[in-house]
C-alpha cells in the first residue's frame, strides 16, 4: 500500500511539473506575442501622430491664405486613404503573390478573424500598414501646394493608396520579387518616402508652377523668387512631431516589442536626424552667408528619411555619417529642382523624400555591418563598405530606380487623367486670392488681413 501511494504521488508530481511546463511555455509564449502586439499599436500610433507633423510643416512652410487647405488635404488623403488601403490596398500589398509583382486576396481586411490570434495580430498589423499608407500619401501634399484643386487630390489620395503605394510595398515587403532579390528597406525609404517624394515631383511638373514664383530677366532666363512660408515656428513644431513619430516608424519595423534591436534602431533615427539638421545649416550657411532655419529643419528630415531603410542594419556611426550627407543632399537637392529644373516644390517634399529615400536605401548597399542585420533578424549581410561586394548595393540600386519607374510613369498618367477630366489645378484667381477661401469658404485667421497679391 505504501509503494501504490508512493507510485501515485510521483506520477501526481509529474503531471503537475509536466502541466505547468507546458503552462509555463504557453503563458511564454502568450506574453510575447501580447507585447508583440502591443508594441507594434503603440508605434501605429506614433506614426498616425505624423500626420500632424506633416500637417503643421507643410502648413508653416506655404502662405496664410492656403492653411485651411493643407489641413484638409492632410485630414483627407489619411480618412480616404485608410478606407481605400482597407478595402484594396493591403490586400494588393500583402495577398498571396501573383508573379511577385501584386498580391491577390485580403481584401476588406478578410485575414482578420478575431476568433483567433493570427487573426487579432493581422487587424493590429493592418492598422501599423495603415499609418505607413497614409504617410507616403500626405507626402505628396506638400510638392503640390497652394494651386491644386481639392477635388483632384481627393481622387490622387484614393489612387495612390489602392494601387500605386501597394505594389511597390508588395514588391519589398509583401514577398515580391524585389524582396527575393534580397532588398532591405528595412522602414520604408523607398517603400514609403520614395514613393511619396517621385509622386509628388510628377504632380508638380504637371500642375506647372505657383503664380509668380519664376520671372524672366531681360535675358529671357528664369529666376526663382522666394516666396517665403508664413509660420516657420509652426513648421519647426511640425518637424519636432515628426522626428517624435519617427521613433515608431523605424524601431516599430521591427513589429516586435521583444526584439531588442529596436534600441539601436531608435538610436540610428536620432543620431541621423541630428546629424542631418547640422550639416543642412553648415551647407546652407556656406552657401546663402546665413544659417537657413527652414533648410535646417529640412535637413533633420532628410537624415530621417536617409536613415529609415538602413536604420537597424547599421552602426551609430554609419548613421551619423548618412544623416550628414542627406542634409547636404537635401539643400543641394532643393536648388536644383528650383533654380535648375525650374519646379515648384513649396516645401522641398521631392528633395526630402525623394532624393534622400533614395540615398538611404543606397547606404543599406554601402554600411551594412552582418552584426547588426542579424541582431534585427535580417540575416547576414554587409554593405560595401564593410566587406560585402557590390552584390547588395547592386540590388538597392535596382530596387530604387524600379520604383522611380513605376511610380513616375503611374502618377504621371493619374495626373494627367486627373487634369483632363476633374480638373487638377485652381484658376489663377483662385491661387491668388487664396484656396481657403475659394475651395473651403473660411480662413485660417479671421479677422487678420491677408496679402494676396502673389
Amino acid at each position: 500500500m505504501r509503494r501504490v501511494l508512493i507510485t501515485t504521488a510521483a506520477v501526481l508530481i509529474l503531471v503537475f511539473l509536466t502541466t505547468n511546463l507546458f503552462a509555463d511555455d504557453a503563458t511564454t509564449s502568450s506574453n510575447s506575442r501580447a507585447i508583440d502586439t502591443v508594441w507594434m499599436l503603440l508605434a501605429a500610433f506614433l506614426v498616425f501622430f505624423m500626420q500632424a507633423g506633416f500637417a503643421m510643416v507643410e502648413a508653416g512652410f506655404t502662405r496664410a491664405k492656403n492653411a485651411c487647405n493643407i489641413i484638409m488635404k492632410n485630414l483627407m488623403d489619411f480618412s480616404i486613404g485608410s478606407l481605400a488601403y482597407w478595402a484594396l490596398g493591403f490586400g494588393i500589398m500583402f495577398g498571396a503573390s501573383k508573379a511577385g509583382l501584386f498580391g491577390s486576396d485580403g481584401f476588406f481586411l478578410s485575414a482578420g478573424d478575431p476568433s483567433t490570434g493570427d487573426g487579432l495580430w493581422q487587424i493590429a498589423f493592418w492598422l501599423f500598414q495603415a499609418v505607413f499608407a497614409a504617410t507616403a500619401a500626405t507626402i505628396v501634399s506638400g510638392a503640390m501646394a497652394e494651386r491644386t484643386k481639392f477635388s483632384g487630390y481627393l481622387a490622387y489620395s484614393a489612387v495612390i493608396t489602392i494601387l500605386i503605394y501597394p505594389v511597390v510595398g508588395h514588391w519589398i515587403w509583401g514577398g515580391g520579387w524585389l524582396s527575393k532579390l534580397g532588398m532591405i528597406d528595412f522602414a520604408g525609404s523607398t517603400v514609403v518616402h520614395s514613393v511619396g517624394g517621385w509622386a509628388g515631383l510628377m504632380g508638380a511638373i504637371v500642375l506647372g508652377p505657383r503664380v509668380g514664383k519664376y520671372i524672366d530677366n531681360n535675358g529671357g532666363k528664369k529666376i526663382s523668387k522666394a516666396i517665403p512660408g508664413h509660420n516657420i515656428p509652426l513648421a519647426a513644431l511640425g518637424v519636432f512631431i515628426l522626428w517624435f513619430g519617427w521613433f515608431g516608424f523605424n524601431p516599430g519595423s521591427t513589429t516586435s516589442g521583444t526584439n531588442l534591436s529596436i534600441a539601436t534602431i531608435a538610436v540610428t533615427t536620432n543620431l541621423a536626424a541630428a546629424a542631418g539638421a547640422i550639416s543642412a545649416m553648415f551647407t546652407a550657411w556656406i552657401r546663402y552667408k546665413k544659417p537657413d532655419a527652414s533648410m535646417s529643419l529640412n535637413g533633420a528630415l532628410a537624415g530621417l528619411v536617409a536613415i529609415t531603410a538602413p536604420c537597424a542594419v547599421v552602426s551609430p556611426l554609419s548613421a551619423v555619417i548618412i544623416g550628414l550627407i542627406g542634409g547636404i543632399l537635401v539643400v543641394l537637392a532643393v536648388d536644383f529642382f528650383d533654380k535648375i529644373l525650374h519646379i515648384d516644390d513649396p516645401v522641398g517634399a521631392v528633395s526630402v523624400h525623394g532624393v534622400c529615400g533614395m540615398f538611404g536605401t543606397l547606404a543599406v548597399g554601402l554600411f551594412a555591418e552582418s552584426r547588426y542585420a542579424q541582431a534585427a533578424g535580417l540575416g547576414d549581410v554587409n554593405g560595401l563598405f564593410f566587406g560585402g561586394g557590390a552584390k547588395l548595393l547592386g540590388v538597392q540600386a535596382l530596387g530604387a530606380i524600379s520604383v522611380l519607374a513605376w511610380v513616375s510613369v503611374t502618377a504621371l498618367i493619374m495626373f494627367l487623367i486627373i487634369k483632363k477630366t476633374i480638373g487638377l489645378r485652381v484658376s489663377r484667381e483662385e491661387e491668388l486670392r487664396g484656396l481657403d477661401i475659394e475651395e473651403h469658404g473660411m480662413e485660417a485667421y479671421s479677422g487678420f488681413q491677408i496679402f494676396t497679391n502673389q
